[in-house]
């Protein structure tokens, strides 16, 4: 046998499943002599048996039965393919991977991501976390489309990317209400001595703010220092200490954090790129990201 004769195929699918050859005939609209004369000739090419008589009814025999359960799969799935062609709107999901560096806030990130989802094709959206150098490293590769971070890919790399700056916003500081009424003077002096969370070395705006302490004379007690902006929010949340966020996600981190906000601090900035292999944005999901940053999110 070299080739398997689909039509054949069918018919002890359908007989196989009614249990009949009168009511398979019924449904494939054919006379039962034809049905069975086309079942021995199928028998006759695999070389097997695929019935066995049950009274009035056939049976399959322990063959047929494991014939039977691959003919289900062939048919299932090639009605399955018809209803795609038929129905446009089940277009399979276009997989778009968007790495997010642990420094960015994750309020930002989402706001930015978000229109991606809405948009006209479908799209299924794969995020990954961590340090710039391991999502830069997968961007190389093509495991990422887009990267999202606190600063431009560092020149030095042999990574073929576009750094495209997406906004920037000034930096605030933020407690929980209790520990605002325990700190004594205006801001930034009322700093001097608190508990502060500090973002890590691996944020971008790390060694600006120590700067900006010093140039104001504060010295904060530094309870921790943190890789991820997340973190160390949260700690914030649990009173632990004083921290920075962007500026413009102020409203949201109060209303998330259950904390206030103290005082901008001026002259700092903490920009946010978007890093791609295009030289110029050209998929509709990051025209989307682009397009949410500068019409609503770092107006």
């Amino acid at each position: 046998m070299s080739n398997l004769n689909f039509k054949h195929l069918r018919y002890f699918w359908m007989v196989g499943k009614t249990g009949s050859i009168a009511r398979a005939a019924e449904q494939l609209h054919l006379t039962p002599q034809s049905i069975s004369g086309q079942l021995s000739e199928f028998a006759e090419t695999l070389g097997v048996e695929l019935f066995r008589r049950a009274g009035r009814n056939l049976e399959l025999t322990d063959t047929g039965r494991r014939i039977l359960s691959y003919a289900e799969t062939i048919f299932n799935t090639g009605d399955e393919l018809l209803d795609i062609v038929r129905d446009q709107s089940l277009k399979t999901a276009v997989a778009f991977r968007v790495g997010c560096a642990d420094s960015v806030s994750k309020l930002i990130a989402c706001r930015l991501v978000e229109p991606a989802l809405s948009l006209a094709e479908p799209l299924r959206l794969i995020c990954r976390e961590g340090r710039l150098a391991s999502l830069l490293a997968d961007l190389a590769v093509h495991r990422l489309d887009l990267i999202i971070a606190d600063r431009p890919m560092p020149p030095h790399l042999s990574v073929k990317g576009y750094n495209h700056l997406l906004g920037e916003s000034g930096l605030s500081v933020f407690a929980t209400a209790a520990l605002a009424a325990t700190l004594k003077g205006t801001f930034p002096a009322c700093l001097d001595r608190a508990p502060l969370l500090l973002p890590g070395e691996d944020f971008a705006i790390h060694h600006k703010l120590l700067q900006w302490l010093a140039n104001q004379q504060v010295r904060p007690r530094v309870v921790g220092e943190f890789d991820d902006s997340a973190m160390m929010k949260a700690f914030g949340q649990s009173g632990a200490g004083a921290f920075f966020a962007p500026t413009v996600i102020a409203r949201q981190v109060c209303q998330q954090y259950a904390v206030v906000e103290l005082g901008t601090v001026p002259g700092l900035v903490e920009q946010v790129y978007a890093i791609t292999t295009e030289r110029r944005m050209s998929h509709p999901a990051t025209l989307a990201i682009s397009q949410m940053a500068r019409r609503e999110l770092f107006v």
